[in-house]
């Protein structure tokens, strides 16, 4: 005999499939990689699998002919390296629309451009360029009367958000409100445009992971979280993290934009250092998430927030530098097998169960020989970047010890971590200090970009880092 609240959930389910989708998920399709399909199967690939959106990095021929008829909508993008040109030059944008844009278009069902890509953490400083490149494009783009059917934006990684905890004060970092934030949101609002993101719940995971319940990062059952300032109770944390930058519109009264999350995913494999990237955790996150999105609705602070979904990644791709995770977030294989089974579609999903292993949750993490988990000793701190420079270091120095709370104490004249008496070793102590103190919450080690977390303990002379109050 079925339980009455099971009977209950089955039949709840059972609705959720009968009405509308609720959101939509797309695909990001990179190719930074020597060993992938040709276009043309990555579209037979795409159809067969039944994802009907598609994000690429770039514009090229190939891949966008292939597009032509498939009834796939693109996203496509105009790289950091054209910002410049396409803020100074209304005929380089007008020349870029002409060959990337109009030449498919409506054959190749480009509806969205995004200019640039997480372009405030660009090292080649091309932040001023954005919003007069989204301006150019969008002129070239009425010249041409697509500016009804293709919108422009550019998306953001959350480190453009100064808090982003709890969710109800996100704010966006101070130095980019007025030349970037307001121009940029004006911009979209007069447009009919949204703000894309990408938001990675697995990177605040895997450096909080004696803070943060795996189940709270992969969609599964847990008690929740309660946001302290609005009261709202948050069962995932990719919902905490997109409120958040709800929140950081709405501080600047944009509470009518939309948003889309242009990139979001988890790996399947990483160093022995990446804390809970495996084959299991990321079928769970994406499997649920893709169920999340098709079923759920909206975020707790924006419940009629419908809201589009881009997976990273669509391959492996196996040139990619940095960490092995880099190379391991691909819904597939590049011989096109998938790496973990889940649905992309509603239909698909009425088959669909989180397969979780009998030891998964919240069990410490086993990390190879010798290792010991984050979870169960919780070794992150928070440390000074020394090229932030002296100003910026010694004004977070300030906020630090003073309205921030830190204990600043063992770094006075004569106490214990006094010495080395330099500016790097004094702000890395009071800012692992004011991290500790606020659990080690994401955003409490940022200070403008003074800071950042680190997994070994920090070094100075004789003076040890507190782990924890």
């Amino acid at each position: 005999m079925v339980p009455i609240f099971a009977s209950f959930s089955l039949l709840l389910i059972s609705a959720l499939f009968i009405v509308a989708d609720c959101g939509s998920i797309g695909v990001n399709y990179g190719r930074i990689a020597n060993n992938l399909p040709s276009a043309t199967k990555v579209v037979e690939l795409l159809i067969s699998h039944g994802l009907n959106r598609v994000k690429v990095y770039d514009t090229d021929p190939a891949v966008l002919h292939a597009l032509s008829g498939s009834g796939i909508k693109v996203t496509v993008d105009l790289p950091n390296e054209q910002l410049f040109a396409a803020a100074k030059s209304t005929s380089f944008a007008n020349s870029w629309v002409q060959r990337n844009v109009a030449a498919y278009y409506p054959h190749t069902e480009i509806e969205a451009i995004a200019v640039g890509n997480e372009v405030f953490v660009d090292p080649h400083n091309t932040t001023k360029f954005l919003v007069p490149a989204m301006k150019n494009i969008h002129q070239a783009l009425v010249k041409s009367n697509l500016h009804s059917d293709i919108k422009i934006s550019s998306p953001i990684a959350l480190s453009a958000l100064q808090n982003s905890y709890p969710s109800s004060a996100g704010s966006f970092r101070p130095e980019l409100i007025e030349p970037v934030f307001k121009p940029m949101l004006n911009f979209l609002r007069q447009t009919g445009s949204f703000l894309m993101v990408n938001a990675y719940p697995f990177f605040a995971y895997e450096s909080n992971t004696d803070v943060i319940s795996l189940d709270y990062a992969l969609f599964r059952e847990n008690p929740g979280v309660v946001d302290a300032g609005n009261g709202l109770r948050y069962f995932s944390l990719f919902d905490a993290q997109i409120d958040a930058v709800f929140a950081a519109m709405s501080a600047l009264k944009y509470d009518d934009i939309r948003l889309v999350v242009t990139e979001t995913g988890w790996p399947s494999k990483g160093d022995e250092n990446e804390i809970g990237a495996s084959v299991e955790n990321a079928a769970a996150y994406n499997g649920n998430l893709v169920r999340r999105i098709l079923t759920g609705g909206g975020t707790p602070l924006r419940p009629k927030a419908d809201l589009t979904v881009y997976l990273f990644a669509l391959f492996n791709e196996n040139n990619k530098v940095g960490p092995t995770s880099e190379r391991n977030y691909g819904l597939f294989y590049p011989t096109e097998e998938k790496v973990y089974d889940i649905p992309f579609t509603v239909e698909g999903l009425k088959n669909y169960h989180d397969r979780r292993s009998p030891v998964a949750g919240n069990q410490p993490v086993n990390r190879g020989k010798g290792g010991v988990s984050k979870s169960t000793t919780g070794n992150t701190w928070c440390v000074a970047n020394g090229e932030a420079g002296k100003e910026k270091l010694q004004a977070a120095l300030d906020f630090a010890c003073g309205e921030g709370g830190a204990d600043c104490h063992p770094i006075q004249p004569g106490a214990t971590c006094y010495d080395p008496n330099t500016l790097e070793a004094h702000a890395s102590f009071a800012f692992n200090s004011y991290y500790q103190k606020n659990g080690r919450h994401m955003g409490t080690c940022y200070f403008g970009g003074a800071a950042y977390v680190v997994t070994q303990p920090p070094k100075y002379g004789d003076c040890e880092f507190p782990t924890g109050y």
